[in-house]
């Protein structure tokens, strides 16, 4: 890996994964309860959802990173369109074209559009024929996700609430045809995703002494992170760039399920609810 690749991994890692220390606070936002036994229960669960996906990972690799690029699809794509109003006519259904073309940006474009950089990565995380076999898969593809882009476009067009998240994702599109694949990542999951995540879930905390506990809350969980990435990091008997993606990706994985489950799934249920 060259120096580029490894500033972006410690973005990634310091920038970007601390947006998820707000998620004691969304499940509160949701009703969880703010006893002893409700935090501890919330998380036990989280860490414990965490650890599974840690193991399935060690026992399944292939499968395990087939299944985080699609999750990832979904909980990228319901964040970059959330944003978004919902439109005055038609049907919520709308807003599947929007999902599949933003969701396909990390998943299906940059593999797609960078097969050469990405194969050795996912070579360290999968092994040669796992990364060779997931390649393809991918590649099979790009054809439809290019077709819901053009949809896409069509449909931004018609639909001028649509043009500004359109736009993003041209750019973001450009970055990926331009950059090599971590650095475009890194940028796009620190400087878009986790900027966004971070702005939305804050501007629905209610002001004052829940806002302090939540950014308290999400220091603490960032340190323990950065202290649990270190100890990986000590011990890994890989070499460093292996030692480096693994602890991203597979830590991501990690995270991501609990997150998403929370955010994209029980936020959903009571978007609108603030904390008490």
């Amino acid at each position: 890996m060259t120096s580029w690749d490894i500033a972006a991994i410690a973005a990634v890692l310091l920038v970007g994964v601390p947006h998820g220390g707000f998620d004691g606070a969304v499940a509160r936002r949701l009703g969880w309860s703010k006893g002893i036994g409700g935090w501890l229960g919330f998380h036990l669960g989280y860490l414990a959802l965490a650890a599974g996906v840690v193991w399935l990972w060690v026992q399944w690799p292939v499968v395990s990173l087939a299944i985080f690029l699609a999750i990832s699809a979904l909980h990228f794509g319901h964040s970059d369109i959330a944003d978004v109003p919902a439109p005055t006519t038609g049907s919520p259904s709308n807003r599947w074209l929007p999902l599949i073309a933003h969701g396909g940006l990390v998943s299906i474009a940059i593999p797609s559009l960078q097969p050469l950089a990405v194969q050795p990565i996912f070579a360290l995380l999968v092994g040669d024929e796992g990364a060779v076999m997931l390649l393809q898969a991918i590649r099979t593809l790009f054809l439809p996700w290019l077709l819901s882009f053009a949809g896409y476009a069509i449909y931004a067009v018609i639909n001028p609430v649509w043009r500004k998240s359109l736009n993003s994702l041209i750019i973001l599109l450009i970055v990926v045809f331009l950059m090599p694949p971590l650095i475009s990542f890194a940028l796009y999951f620190c400087l878009w995703h986790s900027r966004g995540h971070t702005l939305r879930t804050w501007h629905r905390i209610s002001a004052g002494s829940e806002r302090r506990r939540s950014a308290i809350e999400a220091i603490i969980y960032s340190v323990m992170a950065w202290t649990a990435a270190l100890v990986f990091f000590l011990y890994a008997e890989a070499s460093l760039s292996a030692s480096l993606l693994q602890l991203t990706f597979i830590g991501l994985a990690a995270l991501t399920v609990p997150h998403m489950l929370l955010v994209d799934l029980a936020d959903k249920l009571n978007p609108q609810r603030p904390l008490p």
